[in-house]
């Protein structure tokens, strides 16, 4: 992974100032701040969000992160979680599983369902069409579901145009759709480490037709494998544009990739201060974006708690299963209580939201 230009400290301080005043940033601006102070960089993004959040409340979400078949024929080289059809440990939620995990997370006062899983080679629209119409019939959620990649795979599945697709599925009750399968939206790294997945373009095709039929999505970004700062960089400033165009993104949510168990073990995997300082980076960058949220599931509680002072507003769900990030023998949980703790510590109130960012309760 290559660095970036370095630049002298007043051209850093500069960049920083501006970033702090609330302007808008250039590209090669932006790239100053791989080379800005960290505390001084955490301070201007810490600025930047309480401008738009000033009554210090940090949000989370009661969720179900649902996994519903690792069975997949895009074969990531950065995935551990993904099996090949007929593989023993290969597997295939029922419908009436996937509804008896959603009526759990709904008796825990969870309001959001993300369902996301492999690119199964027989799974087409209809099986996406029928269970999702099938959850918002029996439980008032929120639909959260299916990343662009694998809306991509079940309208090539089916034959349909992806127009279609997003039709049909959103008729049915799905409500947004989460940024995954984003990883770098630059089609060099995709090539690389997903070479039979989507492109970056079809990305945000997806995204556009869904923002144009009136949904809201988020996007995400996996950093830390092959790619390098300029790249990271040319993703951010593609989703900056795209939101201007749209203002359809409620969210930016980006982590750490975890190597173990992948076909790309060898890399070392990235550390807190380059999470925290891509977390920073991002709130100052993306200055369309009114939410940035601080993971927990990549990179541990006490990590995502001083993303709090990084630019972060939100530390996402409180998942009630997840198996992909789990597959790389990263595995962190957690409860409403750890949440509340955690928020609390770093000097905020915390809120439970539901995917709309509506405040559902304020803890005081």
């Amino acid at each position: 992974m290559t660095t970036a230009t370095i630049q002298t400290r007043p051209e850093v301080e500069k960049v920083l100032q501006k970033a702090h005043e609330g302007n808008r940033l250039e590209f090669d601006e932006a790239m100053a701040l791989f080379d800005a102070d960290f505390l001084e960089l955490g301070r201007a993004a810490n600025h930047q969000c309480q401008q738009l959040h000033p009554n210090d409340i940090v949000t989370f979400l009661i969720d179900l992160n649902l996994n519903y078949t690792n069975v997949c024929v895009t074969l990531c080289k950065f995935c551990a979680f993904y099996r090949h059809e007929g593989d023993v440990d290969g597997y295939l939620l029922s419908n009436d599983e996937i509804l008896a995990k959603v009526e759990a997370m709904v008796a825990l006062g969870g309001t959001q369902v993300l369902l996301q899983g492999g690119h199964h080679p027989r799974l087409g629209l209809d099986y996406y069409v029928k269970l999702t119409r099938q959850i918002k019939e029996r439980f008032s959620v929120q639909m959260h579901s299916y990343s662009a990649a694998e809306i991509h795979h079940m309208a090539s599945v089916s034959k349909v145009t992806l127009r279609e697709a997003i039709t049909e599925l959103k008729l049915a009750g799905l409500d947004s759709i989460p940024g995954g399968g984003a990883e770098i939206l630059t089609d060099r790294v995709r090539n690389e480490i997903s070479p039979l997945k989507i492109s970056a373009d079809e990305w945000f095709e997806v995204m556009e037709i869904a923002h144009e039929l009136g949904m809201y999505t988020t996007a995400t970004m996996m950093f830390g494998s092959i790619e390098t700062l300029e790249e990271r960089m040319q993703h951010l400033f593609r989703v900056r544009e795209h939101q201007d165009r749209t203002g359809k993104f409620r969210a930016f949510i980006p982590w750490s990739f975890s190597p173990k168990e992948t076909e790309l073990e060898n890399i070392q995997m990235t550390g807190g201060f380059d999470y925290l300082r891509m977390l920073a980076i991002s709130r100052l960058v993306l200055d369309n974006f009114k939410n940035v949220q601080a993971g927990w599931v990549t990179e541990g509680h006490k990590v995502c708690q001083l993303g709090l002072s990084f630019g972060a507003n939100d530390v996402g769900g409180v998942l009630m299963e997840e198996r992909v990030i789990s597959a790389t023998g990263l595995k962190y949980e957690t409860t409403v209580e750890q949440v509340l703790r955690m928020i609390r510590k770093a000097g905020k109130f915390p809120a439970q939201r539901n995917t709309k960012y509506d405040i559902l309760r304020l803890y005081r």
